[in-house]
């Protein structure tokens, strides 16, 4: 009886999670929104067309949302005496960007369509739509997800990678949240865009044996031992500013900027996947965006659970 009572319990469990997961339709504002994402789009292109990092922070930005409770937006709160914000966690702190952004998009959503779409889904939709300013792949954004009322500054602190993770740390992470090897590598392939502080690549530019001396030395000149903490280097030197698969190309040369980078073609697992990107960007490209729909769909709220809030830092 036990064990029948325990597979019950699982069917359930799976039944609701499919259920939730079935509910994210790409049409779902098509009659309560319908120019929602045409709005979100807007705000995007008028901030990346302003700076253009802001590509690369709005991709990282979801990542952070999603591997944190699930794709809740829970990331977007500002800390009060019940909310332990994860915006001052230790991989987010003075380092994810684009809040701002992410609140102009909503005010702008809210004027034509007040109280219908959530903070979670304006993060997802601005990921695709900064991907595709800057060359990178779109794809059709599932949506539905409704925002969260609390947030987890210590599941930020224990779930996002950290730029010191060992390959199998990596990998083990990504599993947990139902996303592969692949799904890790080809998300990671955003790093050609994006910048990273001093303090984060120090001791790979000063004490790693498996780096290019000649990508170490330039780094260095931004980076010393001691001081600028926040000197900012970009991840990918050839091609900062344009969605390509040049970060693959440059780990097989031994020029990752940060040691979660490099490990991700050392003599391991996933050295075939990388030398498979390197040569076919058409083929990390699509599995770049199969990555992320699958990322965003990470534990999505839906139906009565959470709430549409007004402001994104704020629960109603």
């Amino acid at each position: 009886m036990a064990a029948k009572a325990a597979a019950s319990f699982i069917f359930m469990l799976f039944f609701l999670s499919t259920a939730c997961q079935a509910k994210l339709s790409s049409s779902f504002y098509d009659k309560s929104c319908p120019h929602a994402e045409s709005a979100i789009r807007t705000a995007i292109s008028t901030a990346i067309a302003r700076e253009r990092r802001m590509a690369a922070s709005l991709i990282r930005l979801h990542f952070h949302d999603c591997f944190v409770q699930g794709c809740d937006a829970s990331i977007l709160l500002d800390e009060t005496s019940s909310i332990q914000s994860e915006k001052t966690a230790g991989p987010n702190d003075k380092s994810v960007r684009g809040y701002e952004v992410i609140d102009k998009a909503k005010s702008e959503v809210e004027k034509i369509c007040p109280g219908v779409v959530s903070c979670a889904d304006i993060i997802a939709v601005a990921a695709r739509d900064a991907s595709a300013y800057v060359g990178g792949p779109s794809w059709a954004v599932k949506l539905g997800r409704r925002d969260s009322t609390t947030a987890s500054r210590d599941l930020a602190n224990t779930d996002l990678p950290a730029f010191t993770a060992s390959l199998d740390t990596l990998i083990s992470g990504f599993q947990k949240k139902g996303l592969t090897a692949r799904d890790m590598v080809a998300l990671s392939g955003s790093h050609t865009l994006g910048q990273a502080q001093c303090l984060t690549f120090r001791d790979r530019i000063y004490s790693d044996s498996n780096i290019d001396a000649g990508f170490a030395s330039t780094r260095k000149r931004r980076c010393p031992r001691t001081g600028g903490p926040a000197n900012l280097a970009p991840l990918d030197l050839v091609t900062p500013n344009s969605f390509d698969n040049n970060y693959f190309k440059n780990l097989m040369r031994n020029k990752g900027l940060l040691h979660s980078d490099q490990v991700l073609f050392n003599g391991g697992a996933t050295d075939s996947i990388v030398t498979e990107y390197s040569r076919n960007p058409a083929k990390f490209s699509s599995d770049f965006a199969s990555a992320m729909i699958k990322m965003g769909n990470i534990r999505p709220l839906t139906g009565s659970a959470g709430q549409i809030r007004r402001i994104c830092s704020a629960v109603n």
